[in-house]
């Protein structure tokens, strides 16, 4: 069983199976403990593989690996070969999916099914593949999940066709998702229609004058759009060209947005029992509002009620329940799904069999046909259509989430949705009319990883309560909050306190908020900064600010955390070639001779030597000279790449030439800015708002090969004495993954208070401690107390007075 992160260990550990003849179980990583200790009671695996955080809730006596684990548990050279005798008629795989019950229901998967599926669309690819030499390599940003069959087959399957370069995001903010489009130079994004959705909203509030201009670009050649909308592809990036979406059905609306950008989108049809496509949009003969023509190897038909049959290679024979393999009995696999087929053979779709509302007249009503007319109302931000029973019969009752900044000044939520059930109306038939409706009380619907509507869990819950005040605030929120602290809030009132009766820390506030921006796509920093959320009192002000941030509130920064720079030109060659010369030609001479300072590295090792890898090094703050110190220190080859944490303010003033006293000084700030920046290799690490930008920036740096400095005080001593260290210091380490190597720096401090001389005092000692290993299970607080204690331990070692002769 296979329950983890996107990355590569889960791509290993996928092949590695398969090679192997093991039969890998993917679980979705957003799945919840009970469903999957569901599955483990039906197919009884003999190993569990996964992320750390995932396979440690489970309490079965399973032997297990985590994904982190890989390097340390096996072997150095393992056997790349397949084991002998696998044939297409094998099992690949067992992919489970809740269903509409919620219980499991396990789809066989077997190489053929597979290969069934890829084979058309590789033959398709050769007339092409000299063209992609061109912009070789592609690069896919893959924001689906591996344990789903269009995740695979955009992240496994897909990409070595083409030699591609594979991208996993799981953090879904637009404004993020944007930036490493552009930063990553990605070509192709494979995404779901909600995330979409997302960045449509988010780049439509970033250019507020984006809907004119591209109404007015219509008619135009694509050439021609792109030339008009030139500031739009920059924040995008200029390789970038496509979208695949998949996993649900993507709106009109949506696909004409991109469209109308100059981009290709690509749709395609298929669900977990055809091992993916059953139908996909040719990326270069597109055609609007449809899901493709059937491709070869699969054929299929509509039954009088226009539900989709297929049948061909592609669809899993056999099922898993009850603990065994059960094969399917008919040749035809009936979808669930509503279709239609045009004149040419492309595919549309209709929706859910199981969603339609019969009236009781004998009408049928399509739940998206009125949803897509809800969603163009002004104030709508989401909208799902479902049954509900009266005394006249089963009619449409319409839940929708409403923009916060929506309507006419005055207006409340009630009205805001009785205004747009008006417009919905307008241009929809007589049986079609929506008459009831409701107001969804959370940011967003209740939804599958891939980003569908549980419809059965909003009719339960819009049936089951009449009023808006009543219903429930189940779903997203109630249940992150359910696994960060265990308790269920779903009933408690407003009122109730986070810190009393929710007991949510500060560690778990953090927590919350990444699990939130993540679940909901919006970025909760940019709508209030990071004290404002850690100021939150009650559930109610938490589910108001839920409320109350939208793509808007996402994409509107303020002023100081538009203006930290996270530059990366200090990872040039030709920039560390001159900070080298600098460092090694200038000023650590400078520093021997002036300073002098007595350098102790500890006997082990790890302390002795190069690092392997990049580490984080924590260290005490005691003066504004500490950086060239502390890389005095370390082993040479290990400084000429550390970058270093430094106050995020302080260089927002140098770069605005602002706060240095003086109007002289203000005007060589941003010299210095660029000089520190460039010979240090520094990056902001800011003291208020969001410091996760930073974060990201240094496991960017410890990517590119650097190790990471940082001052877990936050600022420099003003008495002599090391000051707890903050708690996001242990976070980032366990961000990091990496080894951390403490330093102390000692002397400075006593040489100022007693107004001593530096000029080689003798006086100034670095000491570099052995490296420590972050334990498996560390919590952020433990982490950081792990590396405060190492710090301390290397002062303990050298006592200052004596050290002074005092």
């Amino acid at each position: 069983m296979i329950w983890g992160a996107n990355g590569c260990e889960w791509i290993a550990a996928f092949f590695g199976c398969i090679l192997r003849g093991v039969v890998p179980v993917p679980l979705d990583d957003g799945g919840s403990v009970e469903f999957v200790k569901r599955v483990i009671g039906e197919v009884k695996p003999r190993l569990i593989l996964g992320s750390r955080y995932r396979i440690r809730t489970l309490d079965h006596a399973i032997p297990r690996i985590a994904f982190e684990e890989f390097e340390g548990t096996l072997p150095p050279e393992p056997s790349l070969q397949p084991v002998a005798g696998l044939h297409e008629n094998d099992t690949l795989q067992i992919v489970f999916t809740s269903g509409t019950t919620g219980e499991p229901k396990g789809v066989v998967h077997t190489h053929r099914n597979v290969l069934a599926s890829l084979r058309p669309i590789e033959r398709e690819m050769q007339k092409y593949l000299k063209y992609e030499r061109l912009v070789h390599p592609l690069r896919i940003m893959n924001t689906l999940p591996l344990s789903h069959v269009f995740g695979q087959f955009m992240g496994i399957w897909i990409p070595p066709l083409l030699g591609a370069v594979i991208y996993f995001d799981s953090r879904l903010l637009p404004a993020d998702l944007t930036d490493s489009l552009r930063r990553e130079r990605i070509s192709v994004l494979a995404t779901v229609p909600r995330v979409a959705e997302m960045i449509e909203s988010h780049l439509v509030d970033r250019f507020p004058d984006l809907p004119v201009r591209l109404q007015r670009a219509q008619g135009s050649s694509a050439a021609t759009r792109w030339w008009k909308l030139l500031d739009v592809h920059r924040a995008l990036g200029w390789k970038f060209w496509a979208v695949i979406s998949g996993g649900a059905t993507l709106p009109e609306e949506v696909e004409h947005f991109w469209t109308a950008l100059g981009l290709v989108v690509i749709q395609g049809y298929g669900m977990t029992e055809t091992a993916a496509l059953v139908s996909l949009v040719h990326p270069f003969h597109p055609v609007r509002g449809s899901i493709g023509k059937v491709l070869p190897g699969r054929e299929i038909r509509l039954s009088p009620e226009g539900e989709i049959l297929v049948k061909g290679e592609t669809v899993s024979g056999a099922s898993w329940a009850g603990g065994a393999m059960r094969p399917r009995e008919s040749e035809w696999l009936a979808t669930g799904d509503l279709g239609a087929l045009d004149a040419s053979g492309s595919l549309s779709f209709r929706g859910r069999k199981k969603d339609v509302i019969v009236t009781a007249s004998g009408l049928k009503i399509f739940p998206e046909d009125l949803e897509a007319c809800l969603l163009r109302q002004p104030g709508v931000r989401d909208a799902a259509v479902v049954e509900e029973s009266g005394a006249l019969g089963p009619h449409p009752v319409a839940v929708l989430i409403v923009r916060s900044t929506a309507g006419k000044a005055g207006n409340d939520e009630e009205n805001i949705v009785a205004e747009a059930v008006r417009g919905a109306n307008s241009s929809l038939a007589e049986f079609q009319q929506i008459r009831h409706w409701r107001v969804w009380p959370e940011p967003d619907f209740p939804r599958t990883s891939t980003g569908k509507v549980l419809r059965r869990e909003v009719a339960a819950t819009a049936n089951g309560e009449q009023t808006r005040r009543g219903m429930p605030t189940g779903g997203g929120l109630a249940g992150i909050i359910r696994r960060i602290t265990g308790e269920d809030v779903s009933a408690l009132p407003d009122s109730a306190r986070l810190s009393e009766d929710v007991h949510l820390d500060s560690l778990g506030r953090v927590e919350l908020r990444s699990a939130l921006e993540t679940r909901f796509g919006v970025s909760i920093d940019d709508a209030g900064g990071d004290a404002g959320f850690q100021t939150l009192q009650t559930l109610g002000e938490l589910r108001a600010l839920l409320r109350d941030t939208g793509p808007a509130a996402e994409s509107a920064k303020t002023p100081l955390q538009e203006q930290h720079a996270y530059v990366e030109w200090p990872w040039t060659r030709a920039a560390i070639a001159v900070r080298t010369a600098f460092l090694e030609a200038i000023a650590m001479p400078l520093v021997a001779l002036l300073a002098a300072p007595h350098v102790v590295r500890d006997a082990s090792r790890d302390s002795a030597r190069e690092p392997s890898a990049p580490v984080l090094i924590v260290a005490n703050h005691v003066t504004m000279f500490d950086v060239p110190l502390l890389l005095y220190g370390l082993p040479r080859r290990t400084r000429q790449r550390v970058a270093v944490a430094m106050s995020g303010e302080m260089l927002l003033d140098w770069r605005r030439a602002r706060g240095q006293g003086h109007w002289f000084l203000n005007l060589l700030a941003p010299a210095a800015y660029y000089l520190v920046t460039g010979l240090f290799n520094v990056f902001p690490l800011p003291q208020a708002g969001d410091f996760r930008a930073s974060f990201a920036h240094a496991a960017k740096a410890m990517d590119r090969g650097f190790h990471v400095l940082v001052f877990p005080e936050g600022r420099r001593t003003k008495d002599g004495q090391i000051h707890p260290f903050q708690r996001g210091s242990g976070l980032l380490w366990r961000e990091l993954q990496s080894v951390a190597v403490p330093v102390y720096l000692g002397g400075l401090w006593e040489l100022q208070v007693n107004h001593a001389r530096w000029f080689r005092s003798g006086r100034i000692r670095v000491h570099v401690g052995n490296a420590i290993k972050l334990p498996a299970e560390t919590d952020p607080a433990a982490a950081t107390a792990l590396i405060e204690k190492a710090v301390r331990g290397l002062q303990r070692n050298w006592p200052e007075k004596a050290f002074l002769g005092d």
